[in-house]
C-alpha cells in the first residue's frame, strides 16, 4: 500500500508580500511543483509523457489556507493519489509547519492532453501501470468547486506575454492567480484570515492573445472568469476569507 509523500520547503524573501507572509501564488507554486516532483519521481511525470508527447494538465484546484506562514517559515507538503478516472486524477496535499501544526490543505484534479490536438487522452492506463501509487485516504478538503456564472462589476486586460507562458506552451496556474487577485482591494488581500480558492480551467489561453479579466466582488469573496480573444469563458476562480 503507498504512503503520502512528504517534500521540505522555507518560504523565501521572494516567496511573500509587503507583510512579510507568503502570498497565496507562492503557496499554490511550492503545491504544483511537489505535484510535478512527486509524478516524476514515481515514473510518471511529464519527462515520461513528453516521450509520447503528452502531458499533465491542471483541470480544477482548491487550495485552503488558515494562515500564510512567515518568511524563512519552514513547512512540509504532504502528496498523494487518491485516485485514478478516465479523465481526470485527483492528487491530494496538506501542509504543516515545523511544529506538525496543519495550515493548509489543497485538492488537485488533473487531465492528460495529446501535445499535437492538445486534447484530452484517456488516462486509464495510467491507473492500471500505476495502482500502486494510490494511497487509501480521502481528500484532506472539498473538491473543488465548479463556478457556472460569473456577473463581472470590474474589468481589466492582460496581454499574455513570454513571462505568462509554462512548460505546456499555455499560461501559468499562478499567472491566472496573480492577474485576478491584482483586482481586489489591498486590504482584503493582506488579511491573516482563512481563505479558500478555487479554480476551474475550461480552455487553454496562448502567447499573444488578450485576456480579459471579469472580476465580481463580495464581502470578503469574489468571483472571476478570464475569456480570450473570442470572449468564451478560459478560467473561472472563486476567492474567499472567513
Amino acid at each position: 500500500m503507498a504512503e503520502k509523500t512528504h517534500y521540505p520547503y522555507r518560504v523565501e524573501p521572494q516567496d511573500v508580500d509587503f507583510t512579510l507572509r507568503a502570498t497565496v501564488a507562492s503557496l499554490g507554486s511550492a503545491i504544483l511543483n511537489t505535484a510535478g516532483i512527486d509524478a516524476y519521481g514515481k515514473g510518471f511525470g511529464v519527462d515520461v509523457l513528453n516521450a509520447a508527447n503528452h502531458s499533465w494538465v491542471l483541470s480544477r484546484l482548491a487550495m485552503e489556507f488558515d494562515t500564510r506562514p512567515e518568511q524563512y517559515t519552514d513547512y512540509t507538503i504532504a502528496t498523494w493519489i487518491s485516485d485514478y478516472g478516465r479523465v481526470l486524477s485527483t492528487r491530494n496535499f496538506t501542509l504543516t509547519d515545523a511544529a506538525g501544526r496543519q495550515f493548509g490543505r489543497a485538492v488537485s484534479q488533473w487531465a492528460m492532453i495529446d501535445l499535437r490536438s492538445r486534447t484530452a487522452v484517456d488516462l486509464s492506463w495510467v491507473g492500471d501501470a500505476h495502482a500502486d501509487a494510490i494511497v487509501a485516504e480521502p481528500s484532506p478538503a472539498e473538491r473543488p468547486r465548479k463556478i457556472r456564472e460569473v456577473h463581472p462589476t470590474r474589468t481589466s486586460e492582460h496581454r499574455v506575454v513570454y513571462s505568462d507562458i509554462d512548460f505546456n506552451r499555455h499560461v501559468n496556474t499562478m499567472r491566472y492567480i496573480e492577474m485576478m487577485l491584482d483586482m481586489l482591494p489591498v486590504e482584503l488581500l493582506t488579511l491573516d484570515a482563512p481563505l479558500r480558492l478555487d479554480i476551474h480551467f475550461l480552455h487553454e489561453c496562448r502567447f499573444g492573445q488578450t485576456l480579459r479579466i471579469g472580476c465580481e466582488e463580495r464581502e470578503r469573496a469574489a468571483l472571476f472568469e478570464i475569456s480570450a480573444d473570442d470572449g468564451v469563458a478560459a478560467v473561472r476562480a472563486g476567492v474567499e476569507w472567513h
